[in-house]
């Protein structure tokens, strides 16, 4: 073998500086003595000569070796270790060195010591058991804990009942309300088993077979917790049970798993017609009924026990969503639990559950052939205590509001112990009350005209710079059957006074024919009857057969080419809807938006520009509020603060106020409806005696009119309609109050002047800022050339309100009224006469065009039931 393959054994303790020292220590060439060897005690403890050097150096070789633990040389087998090698024990070597001491033993023996590479970081099968074993027990641990711990939830103390209580804007007391008397638990033996057996087999068809808890419906709750959704509610019954019967509001996972625990001894510990009779008893049906005796009573007039299968089955559907399966409808609170789309939904589920019944073996084919030939359709809503007058409909606001601005449910709210603190002003609720019964009562005569009869009105007013809403009117009172908040609800079509967005966006955007640059209100655009729509492109619009659109004004008078400003003074429509084109609707709906108009948009086709839209009152008074306040606007508010046990609820920050409009732009449109105040069809607001702006607004077939209209201190919107009240179609108001046709400017304007008589007394009258020359003159293409000297008329003493009988036979150039001739002076004396034969104009009868994009309803037929107001849409 070769030489170079044969290496001598190396000293196995002090290393190369050791074999130097065996060298230089033995010229005889002996190698040196065996440490311990000669029983010295300097050699047993490494104290003598030079080889406590080697012990040290090779104590810091082992270490490098082995960097997971100090006395890797104790528990080796190797070098130095304890099981007898070279170095070892009886070895040579052993010296003074920490790494020759018996190791300590880790706990937890990771790194694994004496292991290298990979089998160093990978754990034992001890360690993995053990760590598995001590997991499960303390999960075991704490389960038992936390059953232990929880308690069985009560069905009598869910059914304790608190009032709710509104305070006014001044922190008075407005009403103290709640379900109160209408809250009774009942024993089992007192359901009927029909109502037992729907609920069981629409619901939990395993509820006599289960432990009470859905591991799956728990494992998506935790799921969708994790995604940052909230809890869902319980799977099974018993999970329902519980979660009736947990008041806290909280929605978190932790939550979440103490019901688990619940549910699991409540499953363990109660009978299962304990459970079905705590269920059935802490339910919500709606209509403020908690439990299945308040049901009975609340939509059938009787007691529980008295209920038939039919019954039960309606009353069963309930609880899938009693805002959605109410067949009265929810409108104020979703605009999609509208009263025939709830019948509908009703209807189904009932029918479905009577089914599911038949089939389950619960009820006989008799039984089942009697029950489903007839839905049983329940008894009308009722006002709660204290919930008559304004004061049902200033609650319903607020109520909407808080549930709209923070995490409390509908079920949460009427359990009561609420503290509701309003923006409503007594003294304005009142005067605005008093205002539309006044006007009822000298104008409409139900008894004596049927045409005077279903006539219903809505108001709201807001201050301007800050949303705050202090007065509503929203029909006629709970206690009248009358349960829709009119100020509060879409379906009302806004007619004319919807111009003023479209004047604005021509202000802010301009025209395809001036490239963005503004319009001046100066310009001039053909006023006359039955006008075709010219497209940017040169074409006309065009009905859904071909045929070509023409747009009408309510009568047929010759006006020529006007201004929009003397358009807006007559509530002219043809000037609009061109206008309207040539701006784009888009822009004009994205102006409406941007003032306050959040919901109830119509069809983005050429009638949008004159009011096809259905807003609410709240949001109407909103929106001119920001003309009011030269563009800043802020989202109406009902609701400043609330109160639960003594605690503050989030979500009741006062709305931002935001500029969104440019000042000068809403200073121009203010101008221009003080003129529609001082000589057009708003003359009646004149009486006010201060300085104000307004519009009016009436609508096809006259089945709606409207008078919007502001100062620097307050805007209030008044609408006037008239609806059938068994499927909520609007009416024609043609010989309403024993006139041939009500206009904006008539009824509802009278309205708003009796009101903000007694809500401004005693106010300053600030006026308005000035309006400054705003935008470019520009024409609409085929209008004439203004002459040098234009001649003005003079004005007549008594203006009259109807076209001239006999108009001319040709178009003919207005001649302008001091408003006109007046050069960007808006705050001219404009005392002067009007060219006569101005109407309100509004939505007209004309065909419906092609090109109807959008998705709004403004068929001016049928009064939508959905929510058009502070709740509904995006915000609230």
């Amino acid at each position: 073998m070769s030489e170079h393959r044969r290496k001598p054994p190396q000293p196995q303790e002090g290393g190369r500086a050791a074999a130097r020292r065996g060298q230089s220590g033995s010229s005889s060439g002996r190698r040196a003595a065996p440490r311990g060897a000669t029983g010295s005690p300097s050699d047993a403890y490494g104290l003598g000569g030079d080889d406590q050097y080697g012990g040290r150096a090779e104590a810091r070789r082992a270490a490098q070796r082995n960097t997971g633990g100090r006395r890797r040389g104790a528990d080796d087998t190797g070098p130095g270790g304890r099981r007898g090698g070279p170095g070892g024990p009886t070895g040579p070597g052993r010296g003074r060195g920490r790494a020759s001491e018996p190791a300590r033993r880790r706990f937890i023996d990771y790194p694994r010591a004496g292991k290298w590479g990979w089998r160093r970081w990978t754990p034992s099968w001890k360690l993995v058991s053990g760590l598995f074993i001590g997991f499960v027990g303390s999960l075991v641990a704490l389960v038992g804990i936390s059953y232990a711990m929880v308690t069985i939830p009560s069905e009598n103390d869910a059914a304790k009942s608190q009032n709710n209580v509104y305070y006014w804007g001044n922190g008075t007391q407005m009403v103290a309300t709640g379900t109160g008397v209408n809250r009774q638990n009942i024993t089992i033996d007192h359901i009927p088993d029909a109502m037992q057996w729907a609920v069981i087999s629409a619901e939990n068809k395993s509820f006599y077979q289960d432990s009470g808890v859905d591991p799956m419906g728990i494992a998506r709750a935790v799921v969708n917790m994790a995604r940052g959704g909230q809890t869902q509610g319980g799977s099974t019954i018993t999970q329902q049970f519980v979660k009736n019967t947990y008041l806290s509001q909280e929605q978190s996972l932790s939550r979440k798993f103490k019901e688990m625990f619940i549910s699991i001894k409540v499953g363990k510990e109660l009978k299962k017609p304990q459970i079905l009779q705590g269920y059935l008893n802490t339910s919500y049906y709606g209509r403020g009924a908690y439990g299945i005796q308040a049901a009975a009573q609340t939509y059938f007039g009787k007691n529980a026990d008295k209920l038939q299968p039919s019954e039960c089955a309606f009353l069963a559907a309930l609880l899938k969503g009693p805002t959605y399966y109410d067949p009265a409808g929810n409108p104020d609170l979703d605009k999609a639990a509208n009263a025939s789309a709830n019948l509908k939904r009703s209807k189904e589920r009932w029918s479905w559950i009577l089914g599911e019944m038949h089939k389950d073996k619960r009820i006989t084919d008799a039984q089942y052939q009697d029950a489903i030939k007839k839905y049983p359709t329940p008894q009308g809503r009722k006002a709660n205590k204290g919930m008559t007058g304004q004061i049902s409909y200033l609650a319903d606001t607020a109520k909407r509001y808080v549930l709209a601005h923070s995490n409390i449910t509908e079920a949460q709210f009427d359990q009561g112990g609420y503290q509701i603190y309003t923006t409503f002003d007594k003294a304005k609720v009142n005067a605005l009350t008093a205002a539309v019964k006044k006007i009822q009562k000298s104008r409409l005569d139900p008894k004596k005209r049927d045409l005077d009869k279903y006539v219903q009105f809505g108001a709201a007013s807001v201050v301007p710079k800050d949303g705050a809403i202090v007065a509503l009117y929203g029909g006629d009172g709970y206690e009248n059957g009358h349960f829709t908040n009119n100020a509060d609800t879409s379906g009302v079509p806004v007619g004319s006074t919807w111009k003023p967005f479209v004047l604005a966006a021509a202000m802010e955007y301009g025209t395809y024919r001036t490239d963005g640059v503004p319009l001046s209100p100066l310009s001039k655009y053909n006023g006359d009857d039955h006008l075709k729509v010219k497209r940017p492109d040169g074409t006309f619009q065009l009905n859904k057969d071909g045929s070509t659109f023409f747009q009408n004004n309510e009568s047929d008078h010759r006006w020529g080419y006007i201004t929009l400003r003397k358009a807006m003074e007559q509530s002219i429509n043809t000037p609009f809807v061109q206008l309207g084109v040539d701006v784009g609707m888009t822009h004009v709906r994205d102006v409406a938006q941007k003032a306050g108009i959040r919901t109830g948009f119509a069809g983005l086709n050429p009638s949008f520009a004159i009011g096809t839209s259905t807003p609410s009152a709240i949001r109407m008074a909103d929106a001119y509020a920001t003309f009011a306040g030269s563009g800043k606007q802020a989202d109406p508010y009902s609701v400043v603060s609330v109160k639960h046990d003594g605690k503050e609820e989030p979500g009741f920050t006062k709305p931002a106020v935001k500029q969104v409009m440019d000042s000068n732009v809403a200073n121009n449109v203010t101008d221009t409806l003080e003129n529609v105040i001082q000589n057009g069809t708003g003359q009646n607001a004149k009486a006010l005696g201060r300085t104000a702006a307004g519009k009016t607004g009436t609508t096809d077939s006259n089945k709606s009119a409207w008078f919007v209209g502001y100062t620097q201190q307050l805007s209030t919107s008044v609408a006037m309609f008239r609806e059938n009240p068994k499927d909520h179609r609007l009416l024609s108001m043609n010989g309403t109050a024993g006139v041939p046709s009500i206009h904006g400017g008539d009824i509802p304007t009278s309205v708003w002047t009796e009101y903000m008589k007694v809500a401004l007394k005693g106010a300053n009258d600030p006026g308005f800022p000035e309006a400054e020359k705003i935008g470019e003159v520009s024409d609409e293409a085929g209008a004439p050339t203004p002459t040098p000297t234009p001649t003005v008329t003079q004005p007549s003493e008594t203006p009259t309100e109807s076209p001239s009988p006999t108009p001319s036979d040709t178009p003919t150039t207005e001649s302008p009224s001091p408003t006109d001739t007046c050069q960007f002076g808006f705050n001219c004396d404009n005392t002067g006469g009007v060219d006569t034969g101005g109407t309100d104009g509004g939505v007209t009868g004309s065909p419906t065009p092609t090109d109807t994009t959008g998705n709004g309803n403004g068929n001016g037929n049928t009064r939508g039931n959905g929510n058009g107001g502070l709740f509904g849409g995006p915000t609230g």
